[in-house]
């Protein structure tokens, strides 16, 4: 028998409540549905620094909400467990597009054969990703084991002098980074409470965003264990002709955890 939401519960009971309606929403929904909802729901409202704007794919005028929208339909419909993979924010020409962390329109329609009506953009990264994806068993395989987000699920554009828009990550301005904190500790756990394991969870980035995730890990305690990995860009552009030997390394880390 569900609890009436309007009941006047006992303080002692409220935890107790949570929990069955959290598990009761588990169940009725698939990873999907959950990841599908957490991107609609995101919305920054705090102050940035002068500059700085925020990139939200999932309410601008573009294809990413529906193509996201496909693709998790497609690999997530399912209850399967899977592990975390946090990179630093979306860019412009990947999951800015796309609505899909690490992969751009072109790996979109070739790789995961799902239409895009858009601008056709290439990543590094997401060129990187998906050829690992493909050695470590394909596309479908990988899926069904990982979930690849990021530390700040929104990304972030910064206006030169010259008038061209760049990329901005989170953590490159001390004031950015404070700006975003509470939207950052507040959307991981949610990320979490899609139902993703804690036991471990991977890193892309072994500078900046591992050693910002590793300080937030220590204080909210989110993760037993955190695994950092090169960051895709990082290899893509300083470790091109290593780019294997990354690979193998990213494989032989995620074997580790296969559930």
């Amino acid at each position: 028998m569900l609890i009436d939401p309007g009941y006047q519960l006992e303080p002692g009971f409220y935890f107790l409540y949570r929990f069955f309606l959290n598990k009761l929403a588990l169940n009725m929904s698939t990873f999907a549905d959950r990841i599908i909802a957490f991107n609609q729901q995101l919305d920054f409202a705090g102050i940035l620094p002068p500059g700085i704007s925020i990139m939200n794919p999932f309410k601008e005028n573009g294809p990413a909400l529906q193509v996201s929208t496909r693709f998790y339909r497609k690999y997530y419909n399912d209850e399967h467990p899977r592990h975390l993979i946090l990179g630093i924010n979306p860019g412009r020409f990947g999951s800015g597009m796309t609505g899909v962390s690490f992969t751009d329109p072109k790996r979109m329609i070739a790789q995961c054969q799902i239409p895009f009506e858009g601008q056709i953009t290439h990543e590094p990264s997401s060129e990187y990703v998906y050829d690992m994806i493909n050695a470590f068993g394909g596309i479908p395989e990988f899926y069904s084991q990982f979930y690849i987000h990021s530390v700040c699920p929104l990304g972030f554009t910064i206006t030169g002098s010259n008038g061209k828009e760049t990329n901005y990550n989170y953590y490159d301005t001390p004031g950015l980074q404070k700006a975003v904190y509470p939207f950052i500790v507040e959307n991981i756990q949610k990320q979490i409470d899609i139902g993703f394991e804690t036991d471990v969870c991977f890193c892309f980035g072994t500078g900046k965003n591992e050693a910002f995730l590793r300080k937030l890990n220590d204080e909210k305690r989110f993760f037993k264990q955190v695994i950092a990995l090169e960051h895709p860009r990082y290899i893509m552009q300083y470790k091109a002709k290593s780019k294997q030997d990354y690979i193998d390394k990213y494989i032989r880390e995620f074997n580790k955890v296969l559930l």
